[in-house]
Parts: structure tokens; sequence; C-alpha cells
């Protein structure tokens, strides 16, 4: 087995799909199972082997260091740029080319910092190397593939393009789809334009495959979320069955429910299907919350109920409120008696009176 390599993550989206959850925490940044998903990648990268991470940070920079801060909590060195301005997949891997420590031949590791996959990172280092690739791809199955790109392979697995998000059923030509872990040789990684938005998706790959470079796809069919949306993040990451074992080992045990040492719950709440409630949050008599995350500092009242939703850090869910599939933001204040389901979001800090929104029984 080869040794693992070191490695680039790249945590510098804006996590637009994620807001409002998203305002003041960089996406990365948001809590999984108790701990930042970040946590989650570097204790996966650390246990195939990796020592040494680049993070390709953007958005809310400033976040990521006093918490992770060298590494060291996690047996990595770690380092950190910024990009000025936003420059795509591309062009943050090329931005941080000057803080690795490999060889030209020499295999980097890449990862995108809203995947969770339990991909057997060291057997994609190994096909790279065996295959002698320029890049090896982590290649996903998926039932549906329309709301992704098709990455088609030959029998050898020899990428043999990149298609975009097929529209007809004729254009679905492969179940196969990026995955968003890759292995570069460091050469092709100094090829890539500087100091200049470069879309890894609709440039790099396609220009190297027209360049007659060697794209090399592995297919790992095992567990695979993008973590970029609200139903990713707060969906089958701590219900029992279904929890992935990506996740990595925290400090706190995942089981029905995880709660942090300083939220209060009443005794007779029930939480369930692997629902997350965050330090110094209080969750009132009577509530019930299943498969949902309440993050720090937030309160729900007496008799709600909230399911398959988040709760913002120091938000307010009134008494007798429901939550299905919503998002709150940070500080939002819902008031007692409504009723909020299928998307709905609530911006930070926004405030809805009691009863201000209610779903008749017939919808």
């Amino acid at each position: 087995m080869t040794q693992a390599p070191e490695a680039i993550l790249l945590v510098g989206g804006k996590g637009t799909r994620l807001r409002p959850l998203t305002v003041h925490t960089p996406k990365p940044m948001v809590p999984a199972a108790g701990v930042p998903f970040l946590a989650h990648q570097l204790a996966r990268a650390r246990a195939a082997g990796v020592e040494h991470i680049v993070l390709a940070t953007s958005y809310l920079a400033e976040v990521f260091e006093p918490y992770f801060g060298d590494g060291s909590a996690f047996g990595l060195r770690l380092e950190y740029v910024t990009e000025r301005e936003p420059l795509g997949t591309g062009g943050a891997i090329r931005n941080v080319a000057g803080h690795l420590e490999s060889g030209p031949d020499d295999p980097v590791l890449i990862f995108n910092g809203d995947i969770l996959t339990g991909l057997d990172i060291n057997a994609l280092v190994d096909t790279h190397v065996s295959t002698d690739a320029d890049v090896s791809l982590h290649l996903s199955r998926v039932d549906d593939p329309r709301a992704f790109g098709l990455v088609p392979t030959d029998a050898t697995g020899r990428v043999q393009a990149f298609l975009e998000k097929p529209q007809t059923p004729e254009e679905i030509v492969t179940d196969q789809i990026n995955a968003g872990a890759y292995v570069f040789r460091r050469s092709v990684i100094d090829s890539i334009p500087d100091s200049r938005p470069v879309s890894g998706e609709r440039e790099t790959f396609p220009g190297l495959l027209d360049a007659g470079a060697h794209l090399q796809g592995m297919v790992d069919s095992t567990y695979w979320l993008d973590l970029g949306t609200p139903p990713g993040l707060r969906t089958r990451l701590g219900r029992p069955g279904t929890r992935p074992r990506a996740l990595a080992r925290g400090p706190w045990p995942l089981g029905e429910r995880l709660v942090m040492p300083t939220a209060e719950v009443a005794e007779d709440a029930k939480l369930t299907e692997g629902t997350v409630i965050g330090a110094g949050a209080v969750i009132g008599p009577g509530a019930r919350i299943s498969g949902s995350t309440v993050l720090d500092g937030a309160i729900v009242e007496q008799g709600a109920v909230i399911a398959d939703s988040m709760v913002g850090a120091g938000a307010r869910i009134g008494a007798r409120t429901v939550l299905a599939g919503a998002v709150i933001g940070d500080g939002a204040d819902v008031g007692a008696d409504n009723e909020l389901r299928d998307g709905v979001r609530v911006w930070c800090g926004a405030v809805l009176p009691d009863g201000a929104v209610r779903f008749s029984s017939d919808q």
C-alpha cells in the first residue's frame, strides 16, 4: 500500500445552499454530530496516514485557524491559505501550490470540503500510483444522475469524458459521477493557470483530457453525501442504521440522541433518530425532536415538535410550534403556535410572532 500523501482541503465556498446557517459560519464549520463537519474530514484523512494538509480558505476564512490551530490535536500539520478573490476549484488548488512539499511526480490528495464519504483513501492513492495517472478521481454510482455531471470510463477505468448534467434519458450514458476526491500529480497542479479563477470541472479536467493526459477513475460506491444542502446536513448523519461510518469518532458517543454536556433537556422531552443538541441549548418539557440538529444556545420551548430540521445557534422555538424540514437561522425568534414545513427558512435574527404561520389539515 502506498503511503498517503499530503493533501489540500477546499473549504472556501460560501455555502449559499445552506443559508441562513452559513451567514455567520462557513459551511465546513457547521456542526455535524456535535463537532464541525471539517473535523470529520480531518480525522478521516489522518486515519488514512495523511500528516500535512493545506486548507484553501476564502469565505469567513478567519474562523478556521482559531478552532483547529496547527492541527496537532488531530495528529496533523495544518496550514491555511486564503484567497483574496474567489478562484474556483482549479484556481483554489493552484493558489496553495507554494505550500506543498511534494516533488513534481508525487501524488497530492484533494478533497472538497462539503462531501462526507466512506471512501477508501489509500485505495484511491494506490490506483493513482499503479496506473501512473496524471489525475485520479473518486467516482460514485448514483440511482438518479440527472442532478450531476457524468464521468464515463472505459473498461480499465480511464476517464473518457466529462459530461454536463443530462437533460434527456438518452444523455444518461453512465451512472458514474464526480464524487469530489482526487489525487493529482504535483506537476499537474503547477500547470493550472495562476492568479485567476479556474473551474476544475469546466476547465481543468476537460482541458487535461483534451491534452491527452491520463485521468483515471476509481468507482467506490461506499457512503457518499453532499453536505452542502440542508437535507444533506440534517438527515442520515446520526440515525441508527443509516449513520455513515465516514463520521469520525468524536468525544461524544453517537446513539439515538447526542446531547452536549452543558445542554439542558427536560425529563419528558423526547429526542430520537440521531437528534443532536448543542452546548448550552435548552429543551423544554414535552418537546419532541427527531432527526434534527439544535445548535448551541438555542431554546426549544414546551411542547414544540421538530422533525428533520435545523435550529441555529441562539434561536428560540416557541411553545407548541411545529417544524418539519425547516431551517432556522442563528438568533431567530419563532413564536409559539407556528407551523413551518417543507424547506421553509427563517433568516438570522428574524422575528416570527405567535401563530403567524399555520397549515390547515387538508394541505
